[in-house]
């Protein structure tokens, strides 16, 4: 929360500097934002709680950092590779808003990715999503995430978006490709691998992630 607020006012106060439009946008006050922030990704974790997941690492207890990919325990504890992708997610949602919506304030486009990426951790723990994981990606051991992952996910999308918004968008991009890379290297597995074997599921490629 501390964090989150801290990078709203950051943007809020950024865009009260320029020249003012007449929109009502521009009439929400900083802690509005914090607020609805906040309430959105609370929505999201009651959402999954009442989805069925566990709130954390049925183990009993909670990691910062959990490294092996090929566990019943990846996507449980608070990060993991894939807490990576979840940072290209906000790097992305902030290049592709500035080009969308240039005249919105940052911490609108920010609330935008919030909702999108909160929605994106909704539909990864249906039982379509896990399903279809288990049968044609290397997750063989998973059944979704649990809450605080997912939050932690979120949080991920977050400082992916607050970075991209103090760099230029040609560093965002080249982050981008040297974190696919880095997880390509590492775990056999990215965004865009990850993309791809949920929807047009290569045999070849699962057999180089498996080894």
């Amino acid at each position: 929360v501390v964090f989150l607020s801290s990078f709203i006012r950051k943007c809020y106060d950024l865009v009260m500097d320029q020249e003012r439009q007449e929109k009502w946008y521009h009439r929400i006050s900083f802690w509005h934002y914090v607020l609805i922030s906040v309430g959105l990704v609370s929505l999201t974790a009651l959402i999954l709680y009442l989805m069925g997941q566990v709130p954390w690492c049925k183990c009993g207890f909670v990691r910062l950092w959990h490294g092996i990919v090929f566990s019943s325990e990846n996507s449980q504890h608070l990060s993991d590779w894939y807490t990576f992708t979840h940072i290209i997610h906000g790097l992305g949602f902030y290049l592709l808003f500035k080009l969308l919506f240039p005249r919105l304030p940052v911490p609108l486009r920010l609330l935008m990715a919030i909702m999108l990426e909160g929605a994106w951790e909704i539909l990864e723990n249906s039982d379509f999503i896990i399903n279809r994981y288990r049968e044609v990606t290397i997750s063989l051991d998973y059944f979704g995430d649990s809450v605080i992952n997912s939050v932690s996910d979120i949080l991920a999308m977050i400082a992916g978006f607050f970075l991209a918004s103090r760099i230029r968008g040609s560093l965002s991009i080249a982050l981008i490709v040297a974190f696919e890379v880095m997880l390509a290297y590492f775990i056999r597995d990215n965004l865009l691998i990850n993309i791809v074997m949920l929807l047009y599921p290569l045999d070849w490629l699962k057999a180089w992630q498996v080894g």
